[in-house]
């Protein structure tokens, strides 16, 4: 990825969060020089000392999780929020463009064969996502139910061995242009205008 010096995100927490933020991502293979991208949940653990691992599955008619026997290197891709950035909220003169943030994350996939560490992925996955419910709701795997549905995914982790995080956030304008487009942005009825707002004003009040 084309990563301007100004655009390089590396602080651990903010790329985390985007990641957990925007769970949702694009997983891809290239068997034969063939792109091939499924687009996955994950979850992101980052022990302290490494770069971290990423956790998911996906349908076993799905033939991707065979592309990793051959031990290749996949490439996951998460994208936090992004919105049109117009020229006129500008003080000075400029051009139009779109702000965003990603994370790139590279590593080597291997498949969950173990059943019950495959069950207890399926449980932290839903979990993570129906916390935040009023009323929870639980896999309850058992009996019949139970293998059916295992047989009916397949479980694999990642471990990373590259970070790439570009967040694209008017760094490269004076701190009043950047101001303004936050100013602009927070005022949108679109949700991602004001999401984009948010995380240019929390890293404009992270900089020294």
């Amino acid at each position: 990825m084309y990563i301007p010096e100004h655009f390089k995100e590396t602080n651990p927490e903010h790329i985390s969060a985007l990641i957990n933020g925007h769970p949702l991502g694009m997983l891809v293979t290239a068997p034969d020089g063939v792109p091939f991208v499924s687009h996955l949940p994950f979850m992101f653990e980052r022990p302290t000392g490494t770069q971290g691992k990423l956790l998911g599955h996906m349908a076993r008619a799905n033939p991707q999780w065979q592309h990793f026997s051959k031990g290749s290197e996949v490439l996951a891709v998460f994208q936090g929020p992004h919105a049109y950035v117009s020229p006129s909220w500008y003080s000075s003169p400029g051009v139009p463009t779109w702000n965003y943030a990603v994370v790139h994350l590279r590593g080597t996939a291997r498949l969950i064969e173990d059943e019950t560490k495959l069950e207890t992925l399926v449980e932290q996955l839903t979990r993570v996502h129906e916390s935040p419910m009023p009323s929870p709701w639980e896999p309850k795997l058992t009996g019949e139910r139970r293998s059916k549905l295992l047989n009916m995914i397949v479980g694999f982790e990642i471990e990373v061995t590259h970070i790439q995080g570009k967040f694209k956030l008017s760094q490269n304008r004076p701190l009043e242009d950047r101001q303004h487009v936050v100013e602009e942005l927070s005022q949108s009825n679109n949700q991602a205008d004001t999401a984009l707002a948010k995380l240019m004003s929390g890293v404009i009040h992270d900089e020294p």
